[in-house]
């Protein structure tokens, strides 16, 4: 089963962004748009486990908590890792504390179950669209350049979450199915 832990964003900031990507997607070569229904924010992913293995990352993903709610604000556009070798195009995400420390905490429960740690620093954000430039590309188009300089400071929306869910992503040719197959409190019961 191929997994990872992610928080869902609000319906209003899945339409704001789909219909950014509705008038960005003519004339951007090399782009591969991500469905508006398929966005979250990755606190982790965990890739490929035996199914049987499922039932121990829930126990330790239950265990994981904050101390307050996640707040989150989606704003702007950039490039991972730069205009001129675009990898991805994203939305930038503003967050409380609690969110880089929440991702930490996730990768350290799940550690002791042989799942790998993360080699790189958490940085928020949603995927846009991914690219598949060769080394040599021409970088972004321009288009989408001029979008993300115009819109760096755009305000998409807000949210509080109070939950966090383990998605099973199953490949398909029509792109990813996600599936939740458990949500987390993201604020510890007092019961």
């Amino acid at each position: 089963m191929r997994l990872f832990v992610a928080i869902e964003i609000p319906e209003a900031v899945r339409r704001a962004l789909g219909e950014l990507i509705a008038r960005l997607r003519t004339d951007s070569r090399g782009a591969k748009w991500v469905r508006p229904e398929a966005m979250h924010v990755t606190l982790k992913f965990i890739g490929e486990v035996e199914p049987a293995k499922v039932e121990a990352i829930r126990a330790a993903l239950r265990a994981v908590h904050s101390e307050q709610d996640v707040e989150m604000n989606f704003r702007g556009l950039g490039f991972f890792p730069n205009e001129r070798r675009p990898r991805v195009l994203w939305c930038g995400i503003a967050a409380s504390p609690n969110l880089a420390m929440l991702a930490a905490d996730v990768d350290g429960a799940l550690k002791p179950l042989d799942i790998p740690a993360e080699s790189r620093d958490f940085v928020p954000h949603l995927t846009l669209a991914r690219f598949s430039v060769d080394r040599g590309g021409p970088g972004a188009p321009d288009k989408l350049v001029r979008a993300a300089d115009e819109l760096k400071s755009y305000d998409f929306g807000s949210t509080r979450e109070t939950e966090f869910h383990l998605i099973h992503s199953q490949l398909k040719p029509s792109g990813a199915e996600y599936t939740r197959l458990e949500s987390f409190p993201i604020v510890k019961s007092k019961n």
